[in-house]
């Protein structure tokens, strides 16, 4: 039988990433005779010779932590590879001590003569091969300088609160929080000498953190890291290296050095990951730092950030609780009894600390009064009266570098398969936003997000534009528009380049039969978006159900002529709508043959 290279790349994946071949037989459905004929006939077992032991077991034991149901002999396994991972920890470190105490002895005589021939060759060859992403020889006064330069105090702030093991930050959106924490793991590695492990919701996320630091290299010391997903750094204070992953159990490995979660309230299964990452900084010289806008009460995280799962843990061993510190305290920044440093910044605290770059004002305007206390100060959701609840969106939010048919770089990015368009057009301030969904190909199949544009304060003929340039890119096969107020003049423009363009007229029925489509399809797992795009979640748990004031039920998101809200989730929902509510009772064409 032969097999789809995305196969064999997926049990190789899973080979580099020790998994024993009854487990990959498992997860893929390849036999066993294949699998091991793949490994012999690729050599897979060649590759797994780059590693150290300590990297070895750190990969296998972050293997077993993913597993959702484990065996007696997993958990013996977990236990032998913790125990073999302190030994070898503490072995590599009685080596690196041994080493640097015998380069500052004194050579003897006998040496400088055997040695005095080979100097000035060694040093040529020392300059012939100059080592990749070398910061040796920086004083560190000049990286604390250039890292200062430009930082608002309440960045200042959270670079002297390191001193703390564990940082947690609830903080605003657009405040540049990645920014901010990209900056400081970059000076820090070269200060300090330590590794760094970045941990995002998304492939996507991830890239931000390694963008930034390659960013600021080039900018600081006009060098460019080389590197993808591990950058290995040189510098006084040793070498260090930085890690940039997903949240993907299977990729986030058992790695050791600092770590920084991002949004991390957007991440599902908190708690599992949560464990992976806190294996990793098990060490004392390592620290922890959460960061994250705030989502709803229901997520995994809340217990984590209110201290409801310290308070749990002694309640059980019968211990006075501890009351978590009120929100004036925290946006002072406290260490709370669970020895957590937290910390709330508001769109009015980056204001007050120097942050010049937002009018709030006009933010105001922009968003809805619960969606601008979500997005901008640190108030969560209270999802139990909403239509979709986080419970409902998490299973929707995947890494979108995993769809191995999107290359969103390319001119085409879907090659000529269908998508489908949902627009939600801007009213007198808000945003427009334009969805790409890729239809499933077989009833019951899933929707994907390819694709997701907002546009802020743009002219009808500029919104039109976009959605032209989209047809060129893909093989649109639906685009639905809300006309409802302004979205007629972009309709009529679309017309024009798609005369096929939809309609749709905002009714009590229109919006019943939104929602129920949209429940419908998130409800049954038949829905993924990129886990970064936390507006899309934010959006549909705004949604509640209310009735008119003739009694009609009918659904509302705070939507006004004035203010906008949940636009990327209603965007969506004008796409999804294309598929019929009964589509599984669709009739299915049949030739018929004469007799």
């Amino acid at each position: 039988m032969a097999y789809a290279d995305e196969t064999i790349d997926l049990c190789r994946k899973l080979y580099l990433r020790r998994y024993r071949v009854p487990e990959i037989v498992k997860q893929t459905g390849v036999p066993r005779r294949t699998v091991y004929c793949w490994i012999n006939r690729y050599s897979w077992d060649d590759l797994l010779q780059t590693e150290t032991p300590l990297e070895e077991a750190s990969r296998r034991l972050a293997v077993l932590f993913g597993m959702e149901s484990k065996t007696d002999a997993h958990f013996k396994e977990i236990e032998n590879l913790i125990t073999s991972i302190d030994r070898l920890n503490a072995i590599y470190t009685r080596t690196k001590q041994t080493v640097k105490k015998q380069s500052m002895e004194p050579a003897n005589d006998s040496d400088v003569n055997n040695d005095q021939e080979s100097r000035p060759a060694r040093r040529r060859k020392a300059r012939e091969k100059k080592k990749q992403n070398d910061f040796s020889g920086i004083d560190a006064d000049v990286i604390k300088k250039k890292f200062f330069d430009g930082l608002f105090r309440y960045q200042t702030e959270l670079w002297d609160a390191r001193v703390h093991r564990i940082r947690n930050l609830l903080k605003s959106r657009q405040i540049g929080a990645t920014y901010y924490f990209a900056r400081e793991a970059f000076a820090d590695a070269l200060l300090e000498g330590r590794n760094k492990i970045f941990l995002s919701a998304s492939r996507a996320q991830a890239d931000t953190f390694r963008d930034y630091i390659q960013g600021f290299s080039q900018e600081w010391f006009d060098c460019e890291l080389k590197g993808r997903d591990k950058i290995k750094i040189h510098s006084d204070a040793g070498v260090s290296t930085l890690y940039f992953l997903s949240t993907n159990s299977a990729t986030a490995q058992s790695y050791h050095g600092d770590t920084y979660m991002d949004e991390y309230f957007w991440i599902p299964h908190f708690t599992r990951l949560n464990t992976v990452a806190s294996a990793m900084a098990t060490q004392k010289q390592y620290r922890k730092t959460y960061f994250s806008t705030p989502s709803a009460m229901s997520h995994t995280a809340y217990p984590f950030w209110s201290m409801d799962q310290f308070n749990e843990r002694k309640r059980r061993l019968n211990q006075p609780l501890e009351s978590m510190p009120g929100f004036k305290e925290l946006q002072s920044g406290i260490l709370c009894p669970d020895g957590q440093y937290r910390k709330i910044i508001t769109i009015h605290d980056a204001e007050a600390g120097g942050c010049d770059l937002f009018d709030i004002e006009q933010l105001q305007l922009e968003y809805g009064p619960d969606e601008f206390a979500q997005l901008f100060e640190c108030q969560f959701i209270d999802d139990s009266a909403s239509e979709f609840t986080l419970a409902m969106l998490e299973p929707c939010a995947v890494d979108r570098a995993e769809w191995r048919d999107f290359k969103p770089d390319m001119e085409r990015p879907f090659g000529n398969r269908p998508v489908w368009i949902g627009y939600d057009p801007s009213r007198t301030r808000d945003g427009a936003t334009i969805t790409v969904v890729a239809p499933p190909l077989e009833n019951g199949g899933r929707f994907r997000v390819l694709e997701k544009i907002t546009l802020q304060n743009a002219a009808w003929a500029y919104q039109a534009a976009s959605i032209h340039d989209l047809t060129k890119k893909y093989n649109v096969q639906y685009i639905g528009i809300d006309v409802t107020g302004p979205g007629t003049g972009v309709f009529e423009l679309v017309k024009n380049f798609y005369p096929a363009a939809t309609p749709i007229v905002y009714s009590v029925e229109t919006k019943t039969r939104l929602v129920l489509k949209a429940k419908d399809v998130i409800s049954n797992g038949r829905l993924q978006y990129d886990a970064s795009w936390s507006d899309i979640p934010a959006g549909f748990m705004s949604i509640r159900r209310t009735t008119t004031g003739s009694g009609q039920l009918t659904y509302v998101a705070d939507r006004s002529e004035r203010t906008g809200h949940a636009d990327a989730a209603w965007s969506l929902m004008h796409a999804l709508m294309n598929e019929r509510l009964d589509f599984q009772n669709r009739r299915q064409s049949r030739y018929l043959i004469p007799e």
